[in-house]
């Protein structure tokens, strides 16, 4: 008998295949508008500072997919679930994975975002492309909108929060700030009442009561440069705040909206930041990012299966 077969549209947010594919990713960003030749030559010194000629961070996102569908089909069960990737901004884009799930005659779906946490600006733009896309199509589709409080998710980040604390040799962990961090959004979300800053609060308490620590702090990174405010304070100025204010002379951040290695991770917190915390006199060290660990492919494969069953 043939199995009930269930597709898998894995959103996130996309990167540049190579160094030449930059502009016309940041043009997508912009709506179209090119950056300009100053702006690129930014952007092309910040991907050539992390890869080295190397361009590892789409690869990142694809075994973190592949993963993903060995995870869902490893109990050989009655179900067999087939993983596509939608990129918001870059090939194969959101409404393609749509396209080839219904080419492939997938009639059902499961919809799940690489980002633990829900904004209606992040996740919920890739829910909506997804859902217009697959009403045009007649894919019946439904979505994981958050997974903040996964048990096996915190469990994974309280590993690294641990495994990370131990760098500061004859340092107590107490006497450790902890900065767990995440993408700035536009400050306007708080208006709308949008659940994002909420649910990574709660993430970050449920790490710091499993590991145990009480010195710890929320911190926002990698804002957009538009005209409109976007929630802050960034996490170079609670690097000086912490020193110039408190004395805090070890940090450890941990970018628990981040999945995965990826611009904002490699370059905006080992490079920016780490240089930051040198002119400041801070030692500062990241968590691993999760990328394919088993306990974040189990909590994917979890929430996917309840929201196929769920249907």
């Amino acid at each position: 008998m043939a199995k009930r077969q269930i597709g898998v549209l894995v959103m996130s947010y996309g990167t540049p295949e190579s160094l030449d594919t930059i502009e016309a990713y940041y043009t997508h960003i912009r709506r179209g508008n090119p950056p300009s030749p100053e702006q690129l030559e930014e952007l092309k010194a910040r991907y050539e500072a992390i890869v080295g000629g190397f361009f590892p961070l789409r690869e990142n996102t694809n075994r973190q997919v592949a993963a993903l569908e060995e995870e869902l089909n490893r109990d050989g069960g009655e179900v067999e679930y087939r993983c596509y990737q939608g990129l918001k901004h870059a090939s194969p884009f959101i409404e393609d994975g749509v396209e080839q799930m219904v080419k492939d005659g997938i009639g059902e779906a499961v919809g799940v975002v690489l980002a633990p946490h829900y904004s209606s600006m992040s996740v919920g733009g890739y829910i909506k492309r997804a859902q217009e896309k697959a009403d045009e199509t007649g894919l019946r589709i439904s979505f994981v909108e958050s997974y903040h409080l996964h048990p096996k998710l915190l469990e994974a980040l309280s590993v690294r929060v641990e495994n990370a604390l131990k760098k500061f040799e004859g340092v107590d962990k107490n006497d450790v700030r902890v900065i767990f961090s995440a993408h700035s959004l536009p400050a306007r979300i708080v208006e709308m009442g949008d659940p994002y800053p909420d649910q990574l609060l709660e993430t970050s308490r449920a790490i710091a009561e499993q590991v145990g620590i009480t010195n710890w702090q929320f911190g926002w990174q990698s804002a957009g440069q538009t005209s409109v405010p976007w929630l802050g304070p960034d996490i170079l100025d609670t690097l000086e705040t912490v020193k110039k204010e408190e004395q805090v002379e070890n940090v450890l951040v941990s970018p628990i909206g981040f999945v995965s290695d990826h611009l904002e991770v490699l370059y905006d917190l080992d490079i920016e930041a780490q240089q930051k915390a040198k002119e400041l006199g801070i030692h500062l060290e990241r968590t691993e990012s999760l990328n394919t660990d088993p306990l974040y492919m189990q909590t994917l494969a979890d929430v996917v299966r309840r929201q196929a069953e769920a249907n």
